[in-house]
C-alpha cells in the first residue's frame, strides 16, 4: 500500500491525534474509518421506514430526549466513558 502525505492545519492534527488516542487507534486508521463512513447514502427499506414511523407515533413528551443529550452520549462511543443508553 502506498503512503500519501496530506497537509492539514495544526488544530486539525491535534484533534485527530486526540481522538485517535481516545479510540486506541492510529491517526491513519481513524482517517480510514472516517472515509469509509462517508460513503454513499444507504436506502432504507419499506419495513425500516414503517418501523421508524411506528416509533415516532409512540413518542410522547416524556419519552423525547434533547439532541444535546444524545450528542453527548454518542461522543462516548468507543471510549472508556461509554455506557449503554439509560433504561436499555
Amino acid at each position: 500500500m502506498a503512503t500519501v502525505r496530506v497537509d492539514i492545519d495544526q488544530h486539525t492534527a491535534d484533534v485527530l491525534e486526540t481522538r485517535a488516542a481516545e479510540l486506541g487507534v492510529t491517526v491513519p486508521e481513524l482517517i480510514a474509518e472516517l472515509a469509509a463512513l462517508d460513503g454513499s447514502a444507504r436506502e432504507a427499506s419499506a419495513d425500516e421506514i414503517a418501523e421508524l414511523d411506528a416509533r415516532a407515533a409512540r413518542a410522547t413528551s416524556d419519552t423525547l430526549v434533547s439532541q444535546d443529550h444524545v450528542v453527548q452520549w454518542l461522543r462516548t462511543w468507543g471510549t472508556r466513558e461509554y455506557r449503554p443508553w439509560p433504561g436499555r
